[in-house]
């Protein structure tokens, strides 16, 4: 008989101690599979290539919210001022984004007040999921490091603002 099937790899959870190998177990079974799948019926190229693509689309129809501010450019420079937060603000229809990025994180508010989904992007994976409350205000703990954008869904409508450095 199979050594596999001795080890405790599909043990029922019953109250022997071998719970813990079960999941183990389970997740080792997983990976096999998936690594005999990619080598015998591998996706082809060109379906992964027309995926990818057809991701980038999944928000085509997006507003685009313009940057109409940035503290970098268009604010005074205070003499000595150290740590100072980088101010943004993004304009798309009727729609404000006030945008705060310090060394601690992001914070914004939404005007006018909505709650919303948030969606902070800096990258080819999808970024941290945010939510704007009543009274549109949302924060993220960790700063970008790059590039980033933001992707509010609100009311059945999707903004995602420009493109930015932190």
């Amino acid at each position: 008989m199979d050594d596999d099937l001795d080890d405790g790899a599909f043990d029922d959870g019953a109250p022997d101690g071998i719970g813990d190998d079960a999941e183990s177990g389970r997740t080792r079974l997983e990976a096999e599979l998936r690594e005999a799948a990619a080598i015998l019926d591998p996706v082809p190229a060109e379906l992964r290539r027309l995926a990818v693509e057809a991701y980038a689309l999944h928000d085509l129809d997006a507003k685009i919210a313009e940057l109409t501010f940035d503290s970098l450019v268009d604010a005074i420079p205070v003499r000595g001022a150290v740590d100072v937060p980088r101010m943004l603000t993004f304009h798309a229809g009727g729609l404000t984004v006030d945008v705060e990025v310090t060394s601690h994180g992001i914070m914004g508010q939404l005007l006018p007040p909505q709650s919303a989904s948030v969606e902070v992007l800096d990258g080819p994976r999808a970024g941290a999921a945010l939510t704007a409350d009543d009274m549109g205000r949302f924060t993220s703990g960790a700063r970008p490091t790059g590039p980033f954008a933001l992707r509010l869904r609100a009311g059945g409508e999707v903004v995602v603002t420009e493109w930015t450095r932190a």
